[in-house]
């Protein structure tokens, strides 16, 4: 009987280790936790409650979203042969957009001069889920340091997780991802009314991107030092 307990506590303690070190992709946890999180913040949206429906992003972004791994699939990299996610081996900065979507002031100088400081450090992507033609009439302002992919969810092969990932969080969102494609934050591109002045919007964008970079530096620092030292 002792054995047989014994042999218990070992399989179920493999299982809880396996389960611990399974990786939960983002298609996977947006499917289950954000359609109640659309609901809710529809409601507050609604309601004029926009304070609220920001707890409710950061919520479920801190509780369900933050520690998930970054699906791979098929994409259109302008002026590089890129096709999918892993071709990316560097740590990742994405934000997600679409070519209708108009950006703030001082938001793609801002990322400009980031991308210039940390590019081999960290890969810039812009994603737009759109056609080709529509992306390409859209991106001059952004320098080479940037690289511009796009999705055209209908030509796509990897419909569900395209579809997943496209109709989540809205866009434009950013997100920060270690060079393990672990998702370590995701955020809302900071904007202001276009009657403030550039100086302003530059300001909040460059302080907001420094901050998401400064994530993934920190996170590359942990996986470096969690690498076993071997001699070759």
């Amino acid at each position: 009987m002792k054995l047989f307990l014994q042999f218990l506590c070992i399989g179920l303690f493999s299982v809880s280790v396996l389960a611990q070190e399974r990786k939960v992709y983002f298609s996977e946890a947006v499917s289950i936790h954000v359609p109640k999180y659309k609901k809710k913040a529809k409601k507050a949206y609604r309601e004029h409650n926009p304070k609220y429906a920001e707890f409710l992003f950061d919520s479920i972004v801190k509780n369900h979203l933050a520690g998930t791994y970054l699906d791979n699939f098929d994409i259109n990299c302008i002026g590089k042969n890129k096709e999918c996610f892993n071709d990316f081996k560097k740590p990742i900065y994405l934000t997600t957009y679409a070519s209708w979507c108009v950006p703030g002031k001082g938001e793609i100088p801002a990322l400009n001069e980031l991308a210039k400081k940390y590019n081999d450090k960290i890969d810039f992507i812009i994603l737009f889920w759109d056609e080709k033609k529509n992306v390409k009439e859209v991106i001059s302002d952004y320098k080479r340091y940037i690289d511009i992919v796009y999705v055209d969810e209908l030509e796509n092969k990897d419909a569900y997780i395209v579809k997943t990932m496209k109709h989540s969080l809205g866009f434009p969102t950013t997100f920060y991802i270690g060079s393990d494609k672990k998702i370590i934050h995701i955020d809302r591109t900071a904007k202001l009314p276009y009657t403030d002045p550039f100086e302003n919007s530059y300001n909040l964008n460059f302080n907001n991107l420094s901050s998401g970079v400064s994530e993934i530096l920190a996170h590359e620092e942990e996986l470096l030092a969690n690498t076993p030292f071997t001699l070759n």
